[in-house]
């Protein structure tokens, strides 16, 4: 997307996630259908200042969905194929299976050796908790128990869904839950799908209808919101110990972009996503 804020921004220095995992609490918040192009304009136009201040350089690193909707992009990432650097690689991961001929395995990658990521940290001593969000994660069906299944600890509510207005700050509140009820001495890996960007969103924005419906200046307006909240998330996972975070969107979403709508489908705005890791540290 030529002439977005923070488009050109190279990644950030790998972490060495062998020293990390075992020493530090995890947190992975998919901020559900984020396009890349509003978060970089709204993080430029400091308008996140929350999620800005820890960006890296202050800046979204742009980056390649694994999947273009919900299901496959979490499968991927479960699995440890976190969006891609936007740019030639090949680009080592963070988390990978153990599997012969991988190309993105690194000295650096922390390797599992279950099936995903979630079984993988559970066996390193993590509590692997899941608070969802959107359709996939609410357990009231078979599809609905699939990811949620994969982690020791499940959470959702209507509160947490697409359709509640309040659903980023109830996922927050059962997140610092989640943390005060956890022995000191355990290590916590704590997935959050944030769904208030996914629609509908036009409740987002003041004065908006029903019937006006979901709009990019809602879907911007969804992510101010998010941002006003997300401290108390990043606050909680830093109150016992040092915690690595990884913020990013599964996919994006189109509004009418070259006459398309929504996603599940092959689209610049649906593949090209916001990312950033970095330390929460305690004192933060």
């Amino acid at each position: 997307m030529p002439g977005v804020p923070g488009s050109a921004r190279p990644g950030p220095v790998e972490p060495d996630m062998n020293e990390v995992v075992g020493r530090d609490d995890l947190l992975l918040l998919t901020l559900d259908t984020l396009r890349f192009d509003v978060a970089a304009e709204l993080a430029a136009a400091g308008r996140i200042p929350n999620l800005a201040r820890r960006l890296p350089g202050g800046a979204w690193e742009k980056r390649h969905a694994p999947g273009s909707f919900t299901y496959a992009s979490h499968q991927a990432m479960f699995a440890g194929f976190l969006p891609t650097p936007a740019a030639p690689g090949p680009h080592p991961r963070l988390f990978a299976a153990r599997f012969a001929g991988s190309e993105t395995t690194a000295g650096r990658t922390y390797v599992f050796d279950t099936p995903d990521l979630v079984s993988g940290l559970a066996s390193a001593g993590y509590r692997t908790v899941c608070v969802g969000g959107v359709g996939f994660f609410n357990k009231q069906g078979a599809l609905g128990d699939v990811l949620p299944g994969l982690f020791q600890e499940s959470h959702w509510e209507p509160e947490f869904g697409v359709a509640s207005p309040t659903s980023f700050e109830a996922q927050v509140a059962r997140a610092e839950q989640v943390v005060a009820g956890l022995p000191a001495d355990r290590r916590l890996f704590l997935f959050v799908n944030a769904s208030a960007l996914h629609q509908p969103n036009w409740f987002h924005t003041p004065g908006a209808t029903r019937e006006a419906g979901d709009t990019r200046a809602t879907h911007a307006a969804a992510l101010e919101y998010v941002d006003r909240h997300v401290g108390r998330l990043f606050a909680a996972m830093s109150s016992r110990r040092r915690c690595f975070a990884i913020v990013c969107s599964d996919h994006g979403t189109t509004y009418g972009d070259d006459g398309y709508t929504g996603h599940r489908l092959a689209h610049e705005a649906v593949w090209t996503v916001p990312y950033a890791h970095f330390f929460l540290e305690p004192s933060a």
